[in-house]
C-alpha cells in the first residue's frame, strides 16, 4: 500500500509499506478518504534548513528539548510518514469493538489514547499514560504519542495513507453525525478542534466576550476561531494577519479584520492592534512568535484568558509575568486533546450551519499528495471516494 513520506523541504513521495493488520480485539483498520494538511506540518515542508537549525539549538540549549522527544533527533529527519488529519471509513474490526461497524464514517484524532487511563479520563487524552509507555524514553513515557509525527511519537505512521491501523477504536474513533458533509470537518482531529477549544469555553463562561485572534503562524485554527467565536455569540471578533486572502476568509465570518506589515516583532507604526479600553475577554495567540505573545497578553482583560495555538521552541520566550499578575490573566498553553471534544464539537457542527469548510484553499485529489501536500496554500484537503457510499 502508500504512505505518503516527508522527504526533505518541499520534497514529498509515496512509499510502498505492508498492509497494516488487526494486532489486538480493540484495533481496527480505516481507510482514510479526507486528509488535511495540520498547520504544524508546514513547518518541515516548507522552511528550508529546519533540521539542520533545530539539531544545532538542542546541542547548544537555545531549543527546548521537547522538539527532540517529539519530532526526532534530529527533528524533522526525513523520510518520515506525514499527516495526523482525517476523515475515514471503517474497513477492519477487532473482535471486542462494539461501538462501530464496518463502512462507518469516523473521525481519527492526531493523539493516540486508551479512553481508561488517569489522564484520559481527565480530558487529557494527547498525554495518555497507555500509549506513551516506552522504556527508552524519559521516565518511560515518550512526549505524544501520535500519527505522523515520526518514530518518537510512537510506530502509528501517517494518515495520507491508502491503510490505517487505529487502537482503542470504540474510544478513539468517533463516528460522524448522519449527514455531515466529511469535507467541513477536515479539520477535527486536529486543528478545527484547536480553533474550538480556543474560544468556545471561553465565551461560555463569558456570554457576549470580546474576542481578538493574532495570526499568520498558525493559519487554519485561527481562521476556524475567528468564524466559531462570531457563530457564539461573541459581542465583537477582531481578526489580525499579515496576509490579505486569510482576513478576507474571516471577513467572511462575520470578523472584524485588519491586515499588518508584520506580527512577529512589536515596534511602533507596524499595525499591532491598540486594545479596547478594557481589552479583550478572549485573546487567541496563533504568530508562533514570542512578540506576538507578549503582545495579546497585553491586550487581555482583567480576568480574561489567552490561549497559545503555535509553537514557541526556544527556551528562553520572554513572559511578562508581572502584568499577568496584576491584571488576573489566565495563560493556557498546550497541545490539543481532540478526542475529549469531537463528540461536543461534532453534533454543534450537525446542528449549526457552519460553513468550516471556507479555510480550506486548496482541494486536491489523494492522488496528487505529493505535490499538493507541498502546495503554500492556507489550509490544504486531500480527498478520494469512500468504499461505502
Amino acid at each position: 500500500m502508500r504512505e505518503l513520506n516527508y522527504v526533505s523541504t518541499g520534497r514529498l513521495e509515496w512509499f510502498d509499506r505492508p498492509e497494516p493488520e488487526l494486532h489486538g480485539p480493540t484495533d481496527a483498520i480505516v481507510r482514510p478518504f479526507v486528509v488535511s494538511r495540520c498547520d504544524g506540518d508546514t513547518l518541515p515542508i516548507h522552511w528550508k534548513g529546519v533540521t539542520t537549525m533545530l539539531a544545532a539549538g538542542l546541542r547548544t540549549g537555545v531549543i527546548d528539548p521537547s522538539v527532540g522527544h517529539i519530532a526526532g533527533h534530529p527533528p524533522f529527519q526525513g523520510p518520515a510518514p506525514i499527516g495526523h488529519e482525517a476523515i475515514a471509513e471503517v474497513i477492519a474490526l477487532g473482535s471486542d469493538v462494539t461501538h462501530l461497524a464496518i463502512g462507518d464514517q469516523v473521525v481519527v484524532p492526531w493523539s493516540v489514547s486508551c479512553g481508561t487511563c488517569q489522564n484520559c479520563r481527565r480530558g487529557l487524552t494527547s498525554k495518555c499514560l497507555t500509549t506513551r509507555r516506552d522504556p527508552a524514553a524519559p521516565d518511560g513515557l515518550r512526549y505524544l504519542s501520535a500519527y505522523g509525527f515520526g518514530a518518537a511519537s510512537g510506530p502509528y505512521g501517517g494518515m495520507v495513507t491508502d491503510l490505517l491501523r487505529v487502537p482503542h477504536a470504540d474510544h478513539m474513533l468517533v463516528k460522524l453525525p448522519d449527514g455531515l458533509d466529511p469535507l467541513r470537518v477536515a479539520a477535527a482531529s486536529d486543528n478545527l478542534a484547536d480553533g474550538w477549544r480556543a474560544v468556545v469555553p471561553g465565551l461560555r463562561a463569558r456570554p457576549g466576550g470580546r474576542v481578538l485572534i493574532m495570526a499568520g503562524g498558525a493559519k487554519s485554527i485561527a481562521l476556524y476561531a475567528a468564524g466559531l467565536a462570531v457563530a457564539h455569540g461573541a459581542s465583537q471578533v477582531d481578526y489580525i494577519d499579515t496576509d490579505a486572502d486569510r482576513a478576507a476568509i474571516a471577513e467572511s465570518f462575520g470578523a472584524r479584520v485588519q491586515v499588518v506589515r508584520s506580527t512577529r516583532v512589536s515596534l511602533p507604526g507596524l499595525g499591532y492592534p491598540r486594545p479596547v479600553r478594557e481589552g479583550y475577554d478572549i485573546v487567541v495567540e496563533a504568530t508562533s512568535s514570542g512578540a506576538g505573545l507578549r503582545h495579546v497578553i497585553r491586550c487581555t482583560a482583567p480576568g480574561g484568558e489567552c490561549t497559545a495555538v503555535g509553537y514557541y521552541v526556544g527556551t528562553t520566550t520572554p513572559v511578562p509575568l508581572m502584568h499577568m499578575y496584576a491584571t488576573d490573566i489566565t495563560l493556557h498553553l498546550g497541545v490539543t486533546h481532540p478526542r475529549a471534544v469531537l463528540p461536543e464539537l461534532l453534533d454543534w457542527m450537525a446542528t449549526h450551519d457552519f460553513p468550516a469548510e471556507r479555510v480550506t484553499t486548496t482541494l486536491a485529489d489523494f492522488d496528487d499528495a505529493p505535490a499538493a501536500y507541498a502546495a503554500e496554500t492556507t489550509k490544504l484537503v486531500l480527498r478520494r471516494d469512500p468504499l461505502h457510499a
